[in-house]
């Protein structure tokens, strides 16, 4: 587009780029849905990345009112990406097959974007890194595992909000996995009981939490019926390790104190 030229619908959106960019590898029907249904997941991740960062902002800032916006905001977002896979699963296990050899090494565990929603979420897994070789994208995953999560920002804004969290878990090693703390939980549950603003937020981030296990069940039981136990693409373990995925709490200390309420 040149610099005089009037903005319009379809250069706003750069959709020249964007309806071009579908490249199947075959002429089979259903390698268009299964190209554009992840450019979308792509897409989606870059936008939970940009609340992600702004909820850290708004959390670093003590600023309740944002932070609760920002995470409804993110798991509207988180409900789009589950339900998409009711179109995925439309696609039946022949009819997948009918291209996946045209792949080739190409596999979705080499998502940079999804294993940084990941480590902004707190997990800390070096398994991770089988899947990219030296290059910007490992060094991207590398650089998120490094700084602190969300669960670090909601501790800080926790301290301006009055409550005495341990030093310990103020200044933990970031790069580290979050452990769950008896001490940390004792704030916490003093946080339920005063039943306020940092209360809300709690709650938030336990849907937070929520959402990503449903997505990561979705998400095996997507695969378990495409291609069942079989080799993933890319020579990835497929249904195995995502199975190896369900259930781990990102946030243990809000799930232990449930408990207690």
């Amino acid at each position: 587009m040149t610099e005089n030229a009037a903005l319009t619908y379809s250069s706003y959106l750069a959709l020249d780029d964007v309806l071009t960019a579908q490249h199947p590898r075959s002429e089979e029907h259903d390698e268009m849905l299964f190209i554009v249904i992840h450019q979308v997941y792509e897409l989606w991740f870059k936008q939970l990345l940009h609340e992600f960062t702004k909820l850290q902002n708004t959390l670093t800032n003590g600023e309740t009112a944002h932070a609760l916006h920002t995470l409804k905001r993110s798991l509207t977002i988180l409900k789009v990406i589950v339900s998409q896979i009711d179109v995925l699963e439309t696609m039946t296990p022949r009819q997948f097959t009918s291209f996946r050899e045209r792949l080739d090494a190409s596999s979705g565990f080499q998502s940079a974007q999804f294993r940084e929603i990941e480590a902004v979420l707190g997990r800390r897994d070096p398994r991770v890194f089988a899947h990219y070789p030296e290059g910007p994208q490992r060094d991207r995953v590398r650089a998120a595992m490094s700084r602190p999560s969300i669960f670090d920002a909601f501790l800080g804004y926790l301290v301006l909000h009055g409550y005495d969290v341990p030093h310990d878990r103020l200044h933990r090693d970031v790069s580290e996995p979050l452990e769950p703390s008896a001490e940390l939980q004792k704030v916490l549950l003093k946080v339920y009981r005063d039943d306020s603003g940092p209360a809300q937020v709690c709650e938030r981030l336990v849907d937070l939490d929520e959402g990503l296990q449903e997505w990561r069940y979705r998400h095996v039981k997507m695969v378990e019926r495409t291609i069942g136990d079989k080799t993933g693409t890319g020579g990835s373990a497929g249904a195995k390790y995502l199975r190896s995925t369900l259930f781990t709490s990102l946030f243990p200390d809000l799930w232990a104190v449930r408990s207690e309420l």
